[in-house]
């Protein structure tokens, strides 16, 4: 899926640009293996939890609120066009839900259920059902 790809591009760009000593996070080390905002202080400075920011900017099957993104957007600093743009890839858009058919929905699905003809009136007879010692149920 590109939106997923474009989404971790995105955010991975925004996390980058931003100096974590200009937030007034704390040195964790001399060595950073990444120039900006780790993803565990993103997550913390949206409140949300690290697992939650990772599924959310590789774009896994989740749908996050309008709070979170709101969050998250401040978190990274974000202006409108970037607002917008974070907005829109981590959400898929609904005419494309809506279009796409759902994989246990088939073709097949349909002329099945138009084959399917109810069964006769059951009687008032009990039903049989043979155990494997060969006794009823």
């Amino acid at each position: 899926m590109s939106g997923n790809v474009d989404l971790t591009q995105f955010s991975r760009r925004c996390r980058d640009r931003i100096d974590p000593e200009s937030l007034g996070l704390p040195e964790r080390g001399a060595y950073r293996r990444v120039p900006g905002l780790r993803r565990e202080e993103v997550a913390q400075l949206a409140g949300v939890s690290t697992d939650y920011y990772i599924r959310l900017e590789q774009g896994r099957n989740i749908t996050p609120s309008d709070s979170v993104l709101h969050a998250v957007a401040d978190a990274l600093r974000l202006d409108d066009a970037e607002r917008s743009t974070c907005r829109t890839s981590s959400r898929p858009s609904r005419a494309a839900a809506r279009a796409a058919p759902h994989p246990a929905c088939s073709a097949p699905a349909p002329a099945l259920c138009g084959s399917w003809t109810p069964s006769p009136k059951p009687d008032d007879s009990p039903s049989h059902s043979p155990s494997d010692d060969r006794s009823s149920l």
